[in-house]
């Protein structure tokens, strides 16, 4: 699409704390099926945010992902996955690639986590009473367990997990300039290296890992040596980063609404319901992902996208949608309503959720009985929040209890 002037500009600039990005409001409730320019490649593109359009287009098969060599608009100058990702895969191929990981990510595997989950939170926690307070939450509890659960899921040895922290922080940072996009380069080689020498590793000598499951899918012909590759690095990057970032969300949310961990602190068991509300709650992605291309014209709301033409969603949007939420920008444990698509929809639906809602109910539910009495150790507008990045979270928070 070339530019005209009726696209409009999307710079993704820095939103406060958690407020709404409100470029996605205007979009949501006045074009909601719009033509929009993002800072980097060619053209424009389409960005769709009502939640029954972003449903159809994430699971209508019109609407590829297979957009590598193409001039594909995008919000940082970089591209996140390595090729071959699954990210970048259309069914079939996409599900023979994730079917390889599905048991061990998937709800019975899931279960049999919980236990050492439950363990590794337990010494962290205590980790953190010995630090304070004050003490930070995230430091201490939210960024290493993840990582730790991640890693020991993986078989990254624990040496190991700190360089992927900062392999990551690059990754998921938007690169505005060469300089930047050249380092990102450099990182997913580097992922890519360091992910053949641990198959390597794991051909000689298996472990009960999800590592060793793909270096026996690739020797059985299931998927090939660069699948192996992309997925692993998917599965570390995202295991951490992001779970890191929506668990620190979701216990800001709490710390600053009054009564909400009160209400949990009372009520244990709406623990899940509370994650599930957060999830769709929190704007944890601040930017619109992967782009699709269409492979015909497709209408969509009162649009028509040509075939070759580009388009974002945004799930992010679509979960404050207020003709499918009533009074959306509320936070209500006991919401009634259809489901939150902040995993996504349709065939690219994340890899992992049922891990990453584990780990939210984990913490969240461990954090507040063990610390009744937490708190901000300073006003909310003095935390500090990462900048310039695809998915949003704090830098630190600090409490006492």
């Amino acid at each position: 699409m070339d530019g005209t002037a009726d696209s409009r500009i999307y710079d993704c600039a820095d939103v406060p704390a958690l407020d709404f990005d409100p470029f996605l409001r205007e979009s949501l409730q006045h074009a909601p099926v719009s033509r929009i320019r993002v800072p980097h490649g060619q053209g424009d593109c389409w960005l769709v945010t009502r939640y029954h359009d972003v449903r159809f287009v994430t699971s209508d098969p019109r609407f590829s992902r297979d957009i590598l060599g193409s001039a594909a608009p995008k919000m940082t100058k970089h591209t996140i996955p390595l090729e071959r990702a699954v990210s970048y895969a259309d069914p079939p191929e996409h599900a023979r690639v994730r079917g390889v990981v599905a048991q061990a990510f998937g709800q019975r595997g899931i279960d049999r986590l919980r236990l050492r989950a439950q363990l590794l939170l337990e010494g962290l926690m205590t980790d953190l009473e010995a630090a304070g307070p004050p003490a930070d939450l995230i430091e201490h509890v939210v960024s290493p367990f993840p990582l730790q659960l991640i890693g020991e899921l993986l078989g990254v040895p624990a040496a190991d997990r700190a360089r992927w922290c900062a392999w990551t922080q690059t990754l998921f940072t938007r690169a505005h300039d060469e300089a930047a996009a050249a380092r990102a380069a450099q990182i997913k080689q580097a992922a890519r290296d360091y992910f053949g020498q641990l198959a390597a590793r794991r051909r000689a000598e298996p472990r009960d890992d999800v590592m060793t499951v793909l270096v026996t899918a690739v020797d059985d012909g299931r998927i090939d040596e660069d699948e192996l590759l992309a997925l692993a690095t998917l599965l570390q990057l995202n295991g951490w980063h992001a779970v890191r970032n929506n668990a620190a969300n979701m216990m800001y949310a709490l710390l600053t609404h009054d009564g909400l961990a009160d209400r949990l602190r009372a009520r244990p068991s709406l623990v899940p319901r509370a994650v599930e509300e957060l999830l769709r709650w929190i704007p944890h992605k601040h930017a619109v992902g992967q782009p699709r291309v269409a492979t015909e014209d497709v209408r969509v709301g009162d649009q028509v996208i040509r075939a070759g033409e580009f388009v974002y969603v945004s799930y992010v949007a679509a979960n404050r949608d207020g003709e499918v939420y009533e009074d959306p920008d509320r936070i209500d444990f006991e919401r009634q309503g259809p489901p939150h698509i902040a995993f996504g929809h349709g065939p690219h639906y994340c890899v992992a959720p049922q891990l990453a809602r584990m780990e939210a109910e984990l913490l969240l539910s461990n954090l507040l009985t063990r610390f009744p009495r937490m708190r901000l150790a300073v006003p909310a507008r003095e935390v500090r929040w990462q900048t310039d990045v695809v998915i949003r979270g704090p830098v630190g928070l600090p409490v006492v209890w």
